[in-house]
């Protein structure tokens, strides 16, 4: 699956993976980052609640978003893969000049909305200039290559994590949330070990990547985004290990970037960004 190409001379839209358990109250730095490049007041936001199994979840952040003063904000309730063929849907999702994935399981967004019309028109709306954000769940969604689930520890072990289709909004990463919190660089490494091409994206919760259309990637939130970069591994004995055997990657490079960081995915270049600035 490739990434829907832009459109004449319209840059595609941020793409916006957020680590899980983003400030909702006292200072939605993440939400609010998002809300504007949406528009403002003028934005209209669709709410896809259908990771999580909490009736509430997308009234919860209906509210939320009205409180940041957004024009519209609205959860679409794509239950069933039926739900996600149905014109309203479609309707009230290409009015959206930003779309928001709620957190809960990623199975349920690649089960429910993997090769429907609303996921092919969120990849297109993106790529004519649509934001799309995801936190937690809907973070591991908005690539190509979604981590499914896998166990937590500190190294790489074959057969502990499980890879499978995601939106696809790009290709050049692959995302795991919760991860300082859960512990999951050994998920991630392995994740990386079968598909060398990507960087992986390892989101602590209330911290962001902020996706450009440059392809240049901004930190925001509390907390930090571990980039693991595996393009100059020079040896990797997945292929001999055998299920849950220790796997040994040399070369991988890894950068931790905090507020306001940044990290190109072209040039494969970290840069501290702001943080220079501001701590130096």
């Amino acid at each position: 699956m490739s990434p829907s190409r832009p459109s004449g001379d319209a840059p595609r839209g941020y793409i916006i993976p957020i680590g899980g358990a983003e400030e909702k109250i006292h200072d939605p730095a993440i939400l609010k980052r998002f809300a504007k490049l949406c528009g403002g007041r003028e934005a209209r936001i669709a709410i896809i609640p259908t990771a999580s199994l909490a009736s509430d979840t997308g009234r919860r952040y209906e509210s939320l978003f009205d409180d940041l003063g957004v024009a519209h904000a609205e959860a679409l309730p794509l239950e069933s893969r039926n739900d996600c063929e149905q014109p309203e849907a479609l309707e009230a999702l290409e009015q959206a000049t930003g779309v928001f994935l709620t957190g809960g399981n990623q199975l349920r967004l690649a089960t429910h909305l993997g090769g429907t019309p609303i996921a092919k028109a969120i990849r297109l709306m993106n790529a004519a200039g649509v934001h799309v954000a995801g936190t937690s769940a809907g973070a591991a969604f908005l690539s190509e290559h979604m981590i499914a689930f896998g166990e937590e520890g500190a190294s790489p072990r074959a057969g502990s994590v499980t890879l499978s289709p995601g939106l696809g909004l790009t290709n050049r990463v692959v995302i795991d949330q919760h991860f300082r919190q859960r512990d999951r660089l050994g998920r991630l490494l392995t994740a990386l070990a079968y598909n060398p091409f990507a960087v992986g994206l390892g989101l602590d919760e209330d911290t962001a990547a902020f996706i450009g259309p440059d392809e240049t990637i901004e930190i925001l939130g509390s907390g930090a985004v571990t980039i693991v970069d595996p393009s100059e591994i020079e040896f990797s004995s997945m292929d001999q290990a055998t299920r849950d055997e220790p796997v040994c990657l040399l070369g991988v490079k890894l950068h931790i970037l905090i507020r306001g960081a940044a990290f190109n995915l072209h040039t494969r270049v970290a840069s501290p960004g702001t943080v220079a600035t501001t701590k130096g």
